[in-house]
């Protein structure tokens, strides 16, 4: 099975439970309020995020936008996610079902942004190229997902395509892909039971970046 498939089973079959777990809901509210902060968008842009999800950052950042495009893989994650913006009037927000890169939608956006997602992505430098396509000249990248680690956030689950990245080689793909401006900071670091016994903790950083 690959990366794409295995990743779709997994997420499809824990989406009802995913939001569930104070912990996560809480990262995801830390990862939301710092691309807020690093962003401060106007309330006009139009946005996509990718890798939605149940929404936990998307109702978060859909407030300070004009319109959002969330998009996501996973049929049963997009089905909380669609329950959540019913239940919240949530007319701007038009919900997509399709994987990256293959299916980027056709338009192009004065922000695209992400939370956790590219750890599942084969070819990093290939979608950050993508993304830049997909954006108006100026616009805005904010891309949050682990530092690089040895494994052990994951353990043995499946559809794991990197252990983390490393800030300096991730600034240099987002370089090559037609990027500058580019700033890290840390937006959560999350303490997690490894499958050993132990406890580690994992950071995550936001990188943030103009399309020249």
């Amino acid at each position: 099975m690959d990366t794409r498939h295995a990743n779709d089973e997994r997420f499809n079959a824990i989406a009802a439970e995913w939001d569930d777990d104070p912990y996560r809901v809480l990262m995801a509210q830390k990862v939301a309020r710092a691309m807020r902060a690093a962003l401060s968008p106007s309330g006009q842009e139009r946005a996509l995020e990718f890798g939605a999800g149940t929404g936990l950052i998307t109702l978060l950042m859909v407030p300070r936008l004009r319109r959002l495009t969330a998009m996501d893989s996973s049929t049963g994650m997009l089905a909380v996610l669609r329950q959540k913006c019913a239940r919240k009037g949530l007319a701007q927000v038009e919900i997509v079902e399709g994987s990256v890169p293959e299916q980027l939608p056709d338009a192009t956006f004065d922000l695209i942004y992400s939370s956790m997602t590219l750890h599942h992505i084969d070819d990093v430098p290939g979608l950050l190229r993508l993304l830049a396509a997909h954006l108006e000249v100026g616009g805005r990248v904010a891309l949050a997902d682990l530092d690089i680690e040895d494994g052990g956030f994951h353990g043995g689950v499946p559809g794991i395509a990197h252990h983390g990245f490393d800030r300096e080689v991730f600034a240099g793909w987002l370089r090559a892909a037609g990027f500058d401006e580019i700033q890290f900071s840390t937006a959560f670091t999350l303490r997690k039971a490894r499958d050993d016994g132990g406890n580690a903790d994992y950071p995550i950083f936001l990188a943030v970046a103009r399309k020249l």
